[in-house]
């Protein structure tokens, strides 16, 4: 199958390679890039059945954006979201490569549910999935699980999602086993003892709610502890869903000291603060918390000068019982692949917090040089992983066109600028907009 990509406006920062092209890709792969190629020639190549031609014209062409942190709920939670769903949502929203995390049931946490997922997933999924180990057996905290293993067996990354290893001793020992194996550490930084049973972040908004709120400080000292840990083990340290000024601080304080530290930032905690709370509604609880305003300008001005690398979405689905009432009962977490790439063009490019060039960095070739993986660049010979999408559509977010089980979104109704209008990932269209 030949597809001819026509008159779109390519951004492509590992290429270094921005303005007017044309892409044309043969089977799984680009065959060739460049200012103009002429239809006859295209034309020539294979019988009209066998060619696809997409008029670009007014859209943007980026490498396919990569999502180091999602939740797929298989297996275990399927009545939440599958493989499939987690991945048709995710090529709805320009993900041609998603990491599931661990914490499913039973946990991915041997060498044979590493391979059980993948096996899954290429049957599956419209696109890549590369699975992501559980530093210890059951998320438990308490055994070190067979990481070399996992890592042959095709683990890109370790973490205890949802959780901290709070043993530091063995987390140590993790953290070296990590760097033997080639493969980063991505954090979720939380002393669950200070956090107890909050609900929402610590402030005035929580007072009015009558709710138990989440210091600043639950996040911020094990942040400290992990980026310490990690120049003590040379591991390659990621922090996920970064959220207060200090943790963005202590990223940045990692970079100058040249330790290998990365960062992420979430939609949600660049889009709300506390603030726009309206009530105790549960599809505003996520862990962390939705930060004072204080926060989101911080986390804002770490994407602009580049001290966090990474946007990415901790798509968290739950069925519509669990997140219908009290924050109280309530799991943490809201989806995100569907609305992640619309809320970076409204939040953070239109008003200028950070370039193109930037978000396509943070959404894709960044994502691809932590995982150490040949993606997030439309070059001749590369897996033609790609995503067009038009800059100036405007429109409002509507849950209930989701691809993903879940529903659980606090931006339901948002009016938005940018939208997904085709994504391919290995040379095939996954994903086409509906007119």
């Amino acid at each position: 199958m030949l597809i001819l990509i026509k008159n779109g406006y390519v951004i492509d920062p590992a290429a270094d390679r921005e303005g007017y092209y044309d892409i044309l890709i043969e089977d799984d792969l680009v065959k060739q890039i460049d200012r103009s190629i002429p239809e006859e020639e295209f034309e020539e190549m294979a019988d009209e059945s066998e060619r696809v031609r997409i008029d670009a014209a007014g859209k943007y062409v980026m490498p396919g954006f990569i999502d180091l942190h999602v939740h797929l709920r298989e297996p275990g939670f399927e009545y939440k979201e599958t493989i499939r769903t987690g991945a048709l949502a995710a090529a709805a929203g320009g993900f041609t490569t998603i990491c599931p995390m661990p914490n499913t049931k039973p946990t991915i946490d041997s060498a044979d549910r590493i391979r059980f997922l993948k096996d899954k997933a290429a049957k599956e999924a419209v696109i890549h999935v590369l699975p992501i180990g559980s530093i210890t057996l059951g998320q438990e905290g308490k055994v070190l699980a067979d990481i070399a293993s996992m890592a042959e067996a095709g683990a890109v990354a370790l973490s205890e999602d949802g959780k901290s290893v709070m043993d530091s001793a063995l987390y140590a020992k993790a953290m070296r086993e990590a760097a033997k194996a080639g493969i980063p550490i991505f954090a979720h930084c939380e002393d669950k003892d200070l956090a107890a049973n909050g609900v929402m972040n610590a402030g005035k908004r929580a007072e009015e709610l009558g709710l138990t709120g989440i210091s600043n400080a639950v996040e911020d000292i094990i942040t400290a502890r992990d980026i310490l840990l990690a120049k003590k083990t040379g591991v390659r340290l990621h922090i996920c869903h970064c959220s207060t000024v200090d943790s963005a601080s202590f990223i940045g304080l990692a970079k100058e000291k040249g330790l290998p530290v990365t960062g992420e930032v979430c939609p949600h905690h660049f889009a709300l603060s506390d603030e726009d709370i309206p009530a105790d509604e549960a599809n505003y609880k996520m862990n962390p918390p939705l930060r004072s305003p204080k926060d989101v300008q911080a986390v804002k001005e770490a994407l602009r000068n580049d001290i966090i690398d990474v946007i990415a979405t901790d798509h968290a689905p739950h069925g519509e019982e669990e997140k219908s009432g009290s924050m109280v009962n309530a799991p943490f977490g809201i989806v995100g692949l569907e609305t992640a790439f619309s809320l970076t063009m409204t939040e953070l490019v239109k008003p200028g917090v950070i370039t193109l060039r930037q978000m396509v960095e943070k959404m894709s070739a960044n994502p691809a040089n932590i995982l150490g993986i040949r993606r997030g660049c439309i070059e001749k010979g590369w897996v033609a992983d790609l995503v067009i999408a038009d800059p100036k559509k405007e429109y409002r977010i509507d849950k209930s066109k989701f691809y993903s089980k879940g529903r659980n979104t606090p931006f339901n109704q948002k009016k938005v600028v940018g939208r997904i209008e085709y994504t391919l990932a290995a040379g095939k269209i996954v994903y086409k907009a509906k007119v």
